[in-house]
């Protein structure tokens, strides 16, 4: 399946950075929010990292200009009717997903290929909500979609063979590495296995067995992880991380995903991670300083 224009719904920190590595690809991009204001952050964000691959020596400023008109900015979710591949990455809600899907459904193309990019969400119960829930697909980036090489892949119980093989080779197309699970669970693999490690960071750090820096060199020093689980944490999203750990935790029912009340706390004080200036660490200081939770 050849794909020259790609649609990316959400304009975040994964769906900016989807459009980024499709317009890399040479992939028209289309990348549609709501917010006008988010979708003109978002170019500016792209831009800004494409400047200084600029300062390296990495690009020229003809490339910049180059990668950036391969991405269109819309409010208008009809603009799917022009793609061939649609990726949705708005929040983990189930309800919005199969609200969006059942939009995308009616604009798309018949042979365009619906990807979720869920962490925690059932593929299943997201394309219950279509007419032809063979078309839906989850296609997992990890963060930063740019760099990171793996995409995971997981067919719902409906889903067509052919989307899943068109699904594999356009992310071999993005330079990526593909595993395609062989049924649909919650999260996947890595999210799921990566959950329960984050999930039980945050416990410590209540629990007040250390300090958040500590916590972050044990697991480094001791696990080889190249950043701490707290810090991952916060480059997620601790909004995105507590909305998957109570999916998993009301799936499988297992303490090992009961996300701590430390979390809802931070996410009612705005304290989201990297993306607001302050999480389990503090971003308005160079290097960065723990926060002080209580």
């Amino acid at each position: 399946m050849e794909v020259k224009t790609g649609f990316v719904l959400g304009a975040g920190i994964m769906g900016s950075g989807i459009a980024h590595l499709m317009a890399q690809n040479g992939v028209q991009a289309i990348l549609v929010d709501v917010d006008d204001a988010i979708l003109k952050r978002s170019i500016g964000n792209i831009e800004n990292l494409l400047n200084k691959r600029v300062a390296k020596g990495k690009m020229t400023e003809g490339e910049v200009k180059e990668l950036l008109g391969r991405i269109k900015t819309s409010t208008d979710m009809k603009e799917a009717a022009n793609a061939d591949f649609i990726i949705e990455a708005v929040i983990e809600d189930v309800k919005l997903k199969q609200k969006v899907f059942a939009q995308l459904e009616e604009v798309a193309k018949p042979e365009a290929v619906l990807a979720t990019n869920t962490t925690a969400c059932s593929i299943s119960e997201i394309a219950s909500a279509m007419k032809d829930p063979s078309r839906l697909i989850g296609m997992h980036f990890f963060n930063p979609a740019v760099v990171m090489k793996l995409v995971e892949i997981m067919p719902g119980l409906a889903t067509k063979p052919e989307i899943v093989k068109a699904t594999k080779e356009f992310a071999e197309f993005l330079g990526k590495e593909p595993v395609v699970t062989d049924k649909e669970s919650i999260a996947g693999i890595a999210s799921r296995v990566l959950a329960g490690l984050l999930n039980e960071a945050v416990w410590v750090l209540d629990e007040g067995i250390s300090t958040a820096a500590d916590i972050d060199k044990a697991m480094k020093m001791g696990s080889n992880l190249p950043m701490g689980p707290l810090a991952l944490i916060d480059m997620i999203g601790i909004d995105t991380h507590l909305a998957k750990t109570r999916t998993l935790y009301e799936k499988f029912g297992d303490a090992r995903y009961r996300p701590c009340y430390l979390l809802e706390k931070m996410v009612h004080a705005g304290y989201l991670g990297r993306k607001s200036g302050k999480g389990f660490y503090d971003y308005s200081q160079d290097p960065p300083v723990p926060t002080v939770l209580k």
